[in-house]
């Protein structure tokens, strides 16, 4: 197929067969799952759910291009082009291999929601950093319990102190997340509000992978 990187690599969420959110994939994992049949497509229409496999969903996705081509992300091959879906179903497992968070940058602006922990403010991410709150140079190591958002102002402050030290607190104690927090924005997208049919509170956290 071919395709644009930010066509294949757009979100869509996986649910077991007894329709229970599982964690959100890309498109691109998301099309091997159903070309090889291991799931289906499910679609909101006027309302209510329904299914397609894969070439069903590639008959509709003509009907979708013609009349509704903004509705949906698009992934283009020689022949045809196909709608990337918002929402697969797995046919026959209940559940995918469980993963662990990964402790990356994208994963703690999301658990802080981009605010400092030391003023509370909120910052875009380009006036943010990522503070040690026991610093390195004094044994601190870098794990979720020990990373935080941290602003320009407030970091040049905290320097390479304890927060004790500087005379400042943490707004909240940092914790590992259960499940990956990019979910949250997700959500916020009116692209994937189809999701939140199966999405109760307490799935609001299912694995971003």
């Amino acid at each position: 197929m071919i395709a644009q990187a930010s066509a294949l690599n757009t979100h869509v969420l996986v649910l077991n067969k007894h329709y229970m959110a599982l964690r959100v994939t890309s498109a691109r994992r998301a099309f091997s799952l159903l070309f090889r049949e291991i799931a289906e497509v499910i679609d909101v229409e006027d309302g209510r759910y329904v299914s397609y496999d894969f070439e069903s969903w590639r008959e509709v996705s003509a009907f979708h291009r013609e009349f509704q081509p903004e509705r949906h992300d698009w992934v283009r091959s020689v022949r045809f082009s196909i709608a990337v879906p918002r929402i697969i179903r797995l046919l026959a497992y209940d559940r995918l291999p469980k993963a662990d968070v990964k402790l990356n940058r994208r994963n703690v602006y999301a658990r802080d929601r981009s605010h400092c922990q030391y003023c509370g403010k909120r910052f875009s991410t380009t006036d943010l950093s990522l503070d040690h709150i026991v610093p390195r140079s004094q044994g601190g190591e870098t794990t979720w319990e020990n990373i935080v958002c941290c602003c320009l102002k407030c970091n040049v402050r905290k320097g390479g102190r304890t927060p004790k030290e500087a005379g400042m607190s943490l707004i909240q104690k940092p914790v590992k997340p259960r499940r990956s927090p990019v979910i949250h924005i997700k959500l916020s997208n009116s692209k994937y509000a189809s999701w939140r049919q199966f999405l109760d509170h307490a799935y609001w956290s299912v694995e971003l992978k």
